[in-house]
C-alpha cells in the first residue's frame, strides 16, 4: 500500500489513542511514532511473541522516498525529544536481513535531504557514518595513519568481524555515502575519516559488478583533486536531490 504515492502522506498525519501506560508501546498519538516505537521497541518479539515488526522497515524507506517522509526521519519530534533516525541506524547490523534490508533504504533516502547532511554525520548529533561502513567492514586490518582517523566505532574490529553478506544491502550503504558526497563539507569529511580506505577494501572483497561499480565512482569522487572547484562553483547545494536522479550526477 505505501508504493502508492497518497498513502505516506496519509500515514504521516494519521493520528489514533496512545497506547495504553502500561504496554510501554509509545506517548504520542500519531501513528508513525507509534509505528517506529513499535519497530523499535518490538523488535525480538518483545511486546508481541507472535510479530518482531521487521517490514516496517519497508514502510519507513517508502516513507523516506518523500520529502514530508524523510524529514520525519531527520528532525527531533516533539514527543520524546529524538531524532527518529538515531532509533534506525542501529539496526544496520541486525540479524534479521529484512530489518537490515528496510533500514538501509530509509536511511538512504533520507540523505536525500542534502541540507540535513551536516548534522547526520555529525559525531555530537546523528553520528550517521560509523553505522553506514560497520556494514561494509570485514576482519581487514588497516594501517594505523588510516585506522586513528576512522571514527572511534570503527576502529579496532575484532578479527573475526565479518562483512553484510547481501551484496545489495552493501550497494545502498554505498549509495548512501556517495549521497554524501553531494557538499564539499561532506566531502572533506569523508576524507578525514578515511572512507577511502573502507571502500578500497569492499571494492577489493566483494565479487559484484555493482557493488564494484558504486566503489569505483566513489573513489574517483574522494581522491579527485578540488584546489579549483571554488572557481568552477562545486560543492554548492540548495534543497534536496530529486529521488529520481542516478546518484552518479551528485558530484
Amino acid at each position: 500500500m505505501a508504493k502508492h504515492d497518497s498513502i505516506p502522506e496519509k500515514i504521516m498525519h494519521l493520528k489514533r489513542e496512545k497506547p495504553k501506560q502500561e504496554w510501554g508501546v509509545s506517548d504520542s498519538e500519531n501513528v508513525i511514532d507509534q509505528l517506529m516505537d513499535l519497530f523499535v521497541k518490538g523488535s525480538e518479539k518483545t511486546l508481541n511473541t507472535n510479530a518482531n515488526f521487521d517490514y516496517l522497515a519497508y514502510l519507513f524507506a517508502d516513507i523516506a522516498r518523500h520529502a514530508k517522509g524523510r524529514r520525519y526521519f531527520i528532525e527531533t519530534q516533539a514527543y520524546d525529544s529524538v531524532i527518529p533516525i538515531t532509533k534506525l541506524i542501529v539496526f544496520t547490523e541486525h540479524k534479521s536481513l529484512i530489518r537490515r534490508k528496510g533500514v538501509a533504504s530509509t536511511l538512504k533516502n533520507s540523505l536525500f535531504d542534502i541540507k540535513s547532511h551536516t548534522v547526520l554525520i555529525s559525531d555530537s548529533a546523528v553520528n550517521l557514518l560509523p553505522y553506514l561502513l560497520l556494514p561494509l567492514m570485514g576482519p581487514e586490518e588497516y594501517p594505523d595513519d588510516e585506522s586513528l582517523s576512522m571514527p572511534v566505532e570503527v576502529q579496532l574490529l575484532p578479527p573475526d568481524k565479518e562483512r553484510e553478506s547481501d551484496s545489495s544491502i552493501i550497494s545502498t550503504h554505498l549509495e548512501s555515502i556517495m549521497l554524501l558526497t553531494t557538499t564539499r563539507e561532506a566531502r572533506d569529511s569523508l576524507r578525514e575519516k578515511q572512507v577511502y580506505s573502507v571502500i578500497r577494501e569492499v571494492h577489493l572483497a566483494v565479487e559484484d559488478e555493482n557493488v564494484r561499480d558504486i566503489c569505483q565512482r566513489l573513489v574517483d569522487v574522494l581522491q579527485r583533486d578540488e584546489a579549483d572547484d571554488s572557481a568552477r562553483g562545486a560543492g554548492r547545494v540548495e534543497g534536496e536531490v530529486d529521488d529520481n536522479d542516478e546518484i552518479v550526477d551528485l558530484v
